[in-house]
């Protein structure tokens, strides 16, 4: 069976400095914010060009902690995608916030910023957009839009570190750098992941940064004085250690991606059954996700025929984040969330990482144009 990523194999080509990695924390025993832990947010604060990084446990506790850092109220609203993964509309619900569902863009999945500003009350205090699969939202617009509304903006970038967004006048800005905080996931299959669950916050504002550190740290700056409620959440240093040389390989990772998405393009184009990943002119993309959309209401059949023949699959998200029990009453629609409902029944994700053959790389692409004829 082909896999959707495959951890092990790029563990090996990398293995003895892993291994090395590992051995040097256990051998120091600083096992809870250790040098590892330090070196890693100051390694990847100059990759990002970042101004802070604060490590944490994951990425759901990085949205978790950046929205306690703004100060929100109970019943505040923040605007997110309906088409997404659970973690962002969770996060703001789990602190009595008030997740307002608004459509997402057909071609690139990615947050609508019409439908964003359709969404906007008087409670809306912030936004969360969620660069989806591997790609940036529009976050110039984005930004100008939060601005003239004095809202926040936490990027979700989870699933896109590395990932490039051009501004008009030229400049560059890599995802989750641009709002007031972006929040990163180190979860073992992401582009940059490690060995078991970890996450990062990353802003440019220093007040911002020191009230997201204190919280991360039970409320505290100092040993036993608790300025605020907070939590623990911090990044395993052996987490981090194997961060720290998985960083040093991010580039090539990158690469090795958009190599295996330039195939998938080339071998697939024509076929009347799926429509490919868009690219947006305004971005690179890093493919954390090789994601199709199947036409003709046949993305189920196709997904069993591709397992039939060997070669896995798998549909992120079935479901439209307001459709989910979880949030029935306490969640706010604003639109048709039409593009969002579509995508749910039309997204299919094939095997993309950074060790795909070109051997099982062909032979998906055969599968997938013998199912199209």
């Amino acid at each position: 069976m082909i896999e959707m990523v495959d951890i092990h194999s790029q563990y090996l080509r990398i293995k003895e400095e892993i291994d090395d990695a590992i051995a040097g924390v256990v051998e120091s025993c600083a096992f809870t914010n250790g040098p590892d832990v330090k070196s890693f947010a100051h390694e990847l604060q100059e990759y990002l060009g970042v101004a802070h990084v604060i490590p944490v446990a994951n990425g759901t506790d990085a949205l978790r902690i950046s929205l306690m850092a703004l100060g929100l109220k109970s019943g505040d609203e923040v605007i997110v995608p309906a088409f997404a993964d659970v973690a962002c509309a969770e996060a703001i619900a789990l602190l009595n916030l008030i997740p307002v569902m608004v459509d997402v863009n057909l071609n690139d999945f990615n947050i609508s910023v019409k439908e964003i500003e359709k969404a906007i009350t008087p409670q809306t205090k912030a936004i969360i957009p969620v660069h989806l699969f591997g790609q940036a939202a529009q976050m110039e617009e984005i930004m100008i839009l939060a601005h003239r509304h004095h809202l926040y903006v936490i990027e979700d970038n989870a699933q896109s570190i590395g990932a490039e967004c051009e501004f008009s006048d030229g400049t560059m800005h890599y995802a989750g750098t641009m709002g007031d905080f972006g929040v990163l996931s180190f979860f073992p299959s992401n582009n940059l992941g490690c060995f078991g669950d970890g996450g990062a916050i990353l802003t440019n504002d220093d007040r911002l940064a020191d009230r997201a550190m204190i919280i991360a740290n039970h409320g505290q700056r100092q040993m036993n004085h608790h300025l605020v409620i907070g939590c623990n959440s911090c990044l395993d240093s052996i987490q981090a250690a194997i961060l720290r040389v998985k960083l040093r390989y991010l580039d090539e990772f990158t690469a090795a991606r958009q190599r295996v998405a330039s195939i998938y393009d080339r071998g697939l184009q024509g076929l009347d059954t799926i429509i490919l990943p868009a690219i947006q002119p305004w971005n690179n993309h890093v493919y954390s996700h090789y994601t199709l959309r199947v036409k003709h209401g046949s993305r189920d059949d196709l997904k069993e025929y591709l397992r039939v023949q060997g070669a896995k699959s798998e549909i992120y998200y079935p479901f439209p984040l307001n459709k989910q029990p979880a949030f029935a009453g306490i969640c706010r629609v604003s639109g048709e969330l039409n593009n969002a409902e579509a995508l749910c029944e039309q997204v299919l994700s094939i095997p993309m990482h950074t060790e795909l053959d070109r051997e099982n790389q062909r032979y998906i692409i055969t599968q997938l144009r013998s199912y199209g004829r």
